[in-house]
């Protein structure tokens, strides 16, 4: 009896023993599991062994203060000053007899452009020679009755009756002769009993014909432009500037500009900024081309660079800013754990460009160490941490 309990002793023992050891075994794995997960890295973060950081040759810096020029992006177009375009109209109706007019043509200031034919015009001139006529009758008249009105021989009414009507047909006559002047009628000519039934329109300035708006035959009023015409020998450049880079500018600063239909650089002037900001939150600068091209067309579209001087802002060495998804950002060192390396990936708001060095802005607080060299082995070794996952 005693021998069979020592057995069924040994037999239940055993394998409490065996239970034992297996849960101590899995205890064991466990903490291994949990620091396999604690080393997994996040999207912004990157781990280096020591022997990646040493072949990456990882230097360190911090943000600077220094001197960078700085220059803002703008859009804008070729355009003329007002009195370099004009819009061609007539001050009396009348239909197109003559033009020969196209997109395009040079004109010259004086050279006729177009005739108008009206038979209004006749009347006029009928109006002005009548009116002349007997202007000169009421002169004559009006020097009789004062050659009489010192004899006493008639009444003072009949003189001043007689002044009245040389005044009011002298008025007259002066207004007639005003608007044939306006129509560009030939008075010498007209006075020599010379009545002209067309009207000759002349080109106010000298240019080129941008629109034509009439043809043979067709009634134009006052109000209807005939033809525009530009002259392209004093274009500049319309900058567009919006609200917050404003207290940047100022009078004298250099432009260097591209238009749309060309690669060729071009420098100008900032000669006039706008007083009044649009809808849009922008102001108008007006700048003077340093070089006048008459072959340039208004209205082109160019970008452009203004040069608004040094600043003292913060600054990194190019190479510590990457490009990543079309955004800038800096690695920063986070910690050492067991000789690995962890750094975390920063926004950043780069700006201006000068001598190897690069504007940047932080969102937060300015980080004290900021890896300046190496960057750009973290960043691909961030790529292919998250291709592999």
């Amino acid at each position: 009896m005693l021998s069979v309990k020592k057995h069924i002793s040994v037999y239940v023992i055993l394998p409490a023993i065996m239970l034992g050891m297996a849960s101590c075994g899995s205890k064991k794995a466990t903490p291994a599991k949990e620091e396999t997960t604690k080393h997994e890295e996040s999207p912004n973060t990157v781990e280096l062994t020591a022997a990646q950081f040493k072949m990456a040759d990882i230097t360190f810096g911090a943000p600077e203060q220094r001197q960078i020029s700085g220059a803002m992006k703008v859009n804008g177009s070729l355009d003329v000053p007002p009195q370099q375009a004009v819009s061609v109209s007539v001050p009396m109706g009348g239909f197109i007899k003559n033009t020969n007019l196209l997109q395009g043509m040079p004109v010259k200031k004086g050279q006729v452009i177009a005739v108008l034919e009206n038979m209004d015009y006749i009347q006029l001139q009928q109006d002005y020679l009548d009116a002349r006529s007997q202007l000169e009758y009421a002169v004559v008249e009006y020097e009789r009755q004062q050659a009489l009105a010192k004899e006493n021989v008639n009444a003072l009414k009949t003189l001043q009756q007689a002044r009245a009507a040389w005044q009011s047909l002298q008025a007259k006559e002066k207004g007639l002769k005003e608007k044939l002047s306006l129509i560009n009628i030939n008075i010498a000519s007209l006075e020599k009993g010379n009545i002209q039934r067309t009207v000759n329109v002349y080109a106010p300035i000298s240019g080129y014909v941008t629109q034509v708006n009439v043809n043979l035959g067709q009634f134009v009023n006052p109000t209807d432009i005939l033809f525009r015409i530009v002259n392209t020998e004093h274009l500049h450049a319309e900058l567009t500037v919006f609200e917050k880079d404003i207290p940047k500018l100022k009078i004298g600063q250099k432009v260097v500009f591209t238009l749309a239909n060309e690669g060729t650089q071009r420098t100008a002037t900032v000669h006039l900024i706008g007083r009044e900001i649009s809808p849009e939150r922008t102001v108008r600068v007006h700048c003077h081309l340093d070089k006048e091209d008459t072959q340039l067309l208004p209205g082109t579209y160019l970008q452009a660079m203004i040069e608004t001087g040094a600043a003292n802002v913060k600054a990194l060495p190019e190479s510590a800013v990457v490009s990543y998804e079309n955004k800038s950002y800096v690695f920063v060192k986070d910690k050492t754990v067991d000789s690995t390396h962890f750094f975390t990936m920063l926004e950043v708001q780069p700006g201006n460009r000068e001598q190897g060095f690069t504007e940047v802005t932080f969102a937060k607080d300015e980080p004290k160490e900021v890896v300046i060299k190496g960057a750009y082995d973290l960043l691909a070794k961030m790529k292919n941490s998250g291709e592999e996952e």
